[in-house]
């Protein structure tokens, strides 16, 4: 599924990521170690086709990664960052949004956009708009609007971020849950906790701590 021979990236005399190889095998969850500073989400950005290597390769079902090719923006959903939110639009109303975006069906829209709100225990929020979510739920809201799609590849940077340990437990359950029906996972993270939960392997960036 993805393949990376010697990625590097540089930005003049600045190197923002390291030579990295990795092969990883469809249904795999990869998890992307290292302080900051190592390349973790330069590393995610190419795997979206966001940043192009320097020299090397990525490949994913063995072709070139990059943001135009229809076919792999299908197949691949990514959280770098928090996704747009417009102010006027509820929680349910986004998550709504994207899944009828990506489904032809209005009901199996409606069905998926409901699950995902209650899977990550959103529900009892869903009247409310962005800016009266506290940062922990932001982060939750975030998530839900990256899975109301379809996927085969899962890309995450630090999910955990913001969030308390009870709802990190949540996170884990439905990154497992996916892992599970065959989605391949890359997360990059410092969440020790995640990391041991999730990974089938890890790739250190930088020094191993």
């Amino acid at each position: 599924m993805i393949e990376l021979k010697d990625v590097t990236v540089s930005v003049g005399h600045a190197v923002l990521l390291a030579p990295v190889s990795a092969s990883i095998s469809p249904g795999d969850a990869l998890v992307i170690r290292g302080r900051n500073g190592t390349g973790k989400s330069t590393l995610l950005k190419v795997l979206t086709g966001i940043t192009s290597p320097t020299s090397g390769s990525a490949l994913i079902g063995g072709d070139l990664v990059t943001s135009r090719d229809r076919r792999m923006s299908r197949e691949v959903a990514a959280m770098i960052g928090l996704p747009p939110m417009a102010p006027d639009l509820t929680i349910a109303d986004h998550v709504l949004l994207v899944a009828t975006t990506w489904f032809d069906d209005p009901k199996a829209a409606d069905g998926l956009a409901h699950d995902i709100v209650d899977e990550l225990e959103l529900a009892h929020l869903a009247a409310r708009f962005p800016h009266e979510l506290s940062s922990g739920q932001t982060q939750l809201f975030a998530l839900a609007l990256v899975l109301a799609r379809p996927f085969d590849m899962l890309i995450l940077d630090e999910p955990e971020q913001r969030l308390d340990p009870e709802h990190l437990d949540t996170v884990i359950r439905v990154l497992s849950t996916r892992r599970d029906r065959g989605v391949t996972l890359v997360i990059a993270t410092h969440s020790e906790r995640l990391a041991d939960a999730i990974a089938d392997h890890t790739l250190w960036l930088g020094e191993a701590a």
